[in-house]
Order: structure tokens, then C-alpha cells, then sequence
């Protein structure tokens, strides 16, 4: 149809159809008795054979019958599609918690080098730099513990919590060796130094890891300090005092790692590392790498 050179459609202008309402199907909620997979299911359906292993195993978790939560997370994997990543990566991790608990350290790293491997984005990495975390820490190991932590640090740089996890780890670890320097001038001096003291017994080697482990654990607690004040200004409550507590740790170690004025300088000054893929976190503490340190360490 053509008005005034405008041209329409014939369709607009014909009655509207008469559209039949349809009915819809009843819905009928499903009612399961209290702990209703615990029970041997009959079926050929492998979603409800997935459910019912991973809730049996997450029951059995938190009972503490972990090498039946084991057993069960082992069951649930071969029921999951290989497309289903999130419940493939959720009990994965439940089964890397059952090793940890039944002491098997070597099969939970083993199930974390999988979760490594299936990483696509930065949640997945973190998730998996928790377990390392975490299986380290059940393990005593505080190496490891400071090697995970420092990729956190390096993957999440504002998060003020791993960094001052770091520090706490590294000072702990410093008191544990009795290595802790005294004066900030044994960095600068080291004869005047309490380091000094045990350069004709301690190798070279030792005294350097003593004195890295010193200065990670200065720019943890330092940076810690500076993140959670950004941050205060944005908390109340019980977040607040929690903040406030972690800064007077904080302060507390400082005093007595007592680093020079110069060194807090350089520390607070220096950007802070920033990841640029999820799977190539960069070299974390790059603060360690600039000049002024190296002298320190080589002092």
C-alpha cells in the first residue's frame, strides 16, 4: 500500500490473529526424605548418580570420614561430562581436601597439578594457589606456603590480606631460624650487625636467605599497612576492627624487624606488581629486584 509516497506493509493494517491460551502442565515439586542419597538409587539416570556420590561425599566430609568422602568424590568424577567444568573442578578440590586430611600429600598435588592444568581464568588460578597454600600449611612447609602466597600477592596485588600472610609467614619462619636482624644497619653493615655475629659459622648462602626472608617480610607488612589504609575509608563494623587489628600487627613486627628509614621509603614508593595473564603470574616482590636492594643483599 502507497500513501503520500510513503510505502507500508499490508500486514499492519489486517486484524490481529486470535491467539489460543494454552493450558500449562501442573508443576510437582520433588520431595526427598532428609538424607535421601545416602540411600542406593535404581536408576540409569547419570545426573541423579552424579548428585547423589557428590552429596554422599560432602556428608562424609563433614562427618570426618574422609576416606569415604574419597571414595564417593572418586565415584561422582566418572559420572561428570567432561563439559561440566565447574562440578568437574568442585570435586576435584574436595578430593585434594580428603588427601590432605588422610596424609597423602603426594596424590594432592597431584589432583592440583589437574586443577592447574584445566585453568582458564583468574578465579581458577586462585582457587588452585589456595590449595597449594593450604596443602603446604598441613604439611608444615613454609616454603612452599611462601611460594604460593607470593604468586597470590603477584595475582591479587591490592588484596592486603595475602600480602600481610606473607609477611606473617616469613617473620615466623625468620623467629623459627633465630635469624631475625636486630638493627636495620646490619642490612647497610653487616659487621655492626647481628648477622654479622655468625658470618664465621653461617655460610654465605644461609645468611643471603636470611636477609631476602627479612625484606619480603618488611614489604609484606608494609604494603599490608598502606592497602588497608586505602581501604578503611570503605569499611565499618566488625571489618574495621579487624583492619585495625591487622595494622597493629603489623606495626609490631616492624618494630621489631626495624628497618631503616630509607628502606620503608623504598618500599612505599615502588609500584606494586601487576599479573598480566592468569597463567603467567609476574615474579611477585619486584621491589627485591631494584638496585637499593640488591645492595642490601649483597651487603
Amino acid at each position: 500500500m502507497e500513501i503520500l509516497g510513503s510505502t507500508f506493509d499490508d500486514s499492519v493494517f489486517e486484524e490481529s490473529r486470535n491467539r489460543v491460551s494454552s493450558v500449562l502442565p501442573t508443576y510437582n515439586a520433588k520431595f526427598c526424605e532428609p538424607e535421601w542419597f545416602c540411600e542406593d538409587a535404581d536408576t540409569e539416570d547419570v545426573l541423579e548418580k552424579q548428585k547423589a556420590f557428590k552429596f554422599r561425599a560432602d556428608l562424609a566430609y563433614r562427618r570426618k570420614q574422609y576416606q569415604t568422602a574419597l571414595n564417593d568424590y572418586t565415584s561422582c568424577l566418572s559420572f561428570v561430562p567432561d563439559g561440566n567444568l565447574s562440578i568437574r573442578r568442585d570435586v576435584l578440590e574436595g578430593m585434594v581436601r580428603c588427601c590432605c586430611q588422610l596424609g597423602r600429600r603426594e596424590q594432592a598435588q597431584e589432583l592440583t597439578e589437574k586443577l592447574r592444568k584445566e585453568a582458564s581464568n583468574t578465579c581458577h588460578l586462585t582457587c588452585v594457589l589456595q590449595m597449594d597454600l593450604s596443602i603446604a600449611e598441613h604439611f608444615g612447609d613454609p616454603i612452599a606456603s611462601i611460594a604460593a602466597l607470593q604468586q597470590l600477592c603477584s595475582l591479587h596485588p591490592f588484596n592486603p590480606w595475602h600480602w600481610h600472610k606473607l609477611a606473617s609467614v616469613c617473620h615466623a619462619l625468620l623467629d623459627t631460624d633465630c635469624a631475625t636482624p636486630s638493627p636495620s644497619a646490619s642490612l647497610t653493615n653487616p659487621v655492626a650487625g647481628a648477622l654479622s655475629q655468625e658470618a664465621g659459622t653461617a655460610p654465605v648462602e644461609q645468611q643471603r636467605d636470611e636477609r631476602e626472608l627479612w625484606l619480603k617480610a618488611c614489604v609484606g607488612f608494609i604494603r599490608t599497612r598502606l592497602l588497608i589504609a586505602i581501604l578503611r575509608i570503605q569499611q565499618s563494623s566488625f571489618v574495621l576492627q579487624t583492619s585495625e587489628r591487622v595494622v597493629l600487627e603489623a606495626d609490631d613486627a616492624l618494630q621489631q624487624l626495624q628497618p631503616s628509614e630509607s628502606t620503608v621509603q623504598i618500599i612505599a614508593q615502588n609500584k606494586l606488581p601487576v599479573a598480566t595473564k592468569a597463567g603467567s603470574p609476574p615474579s611477585v616482590l619486584k621491589v627485591l629486584k631494584t638496585p637499593l636492594f640488591q645492595e642490601h643483599l649483597l651487603s
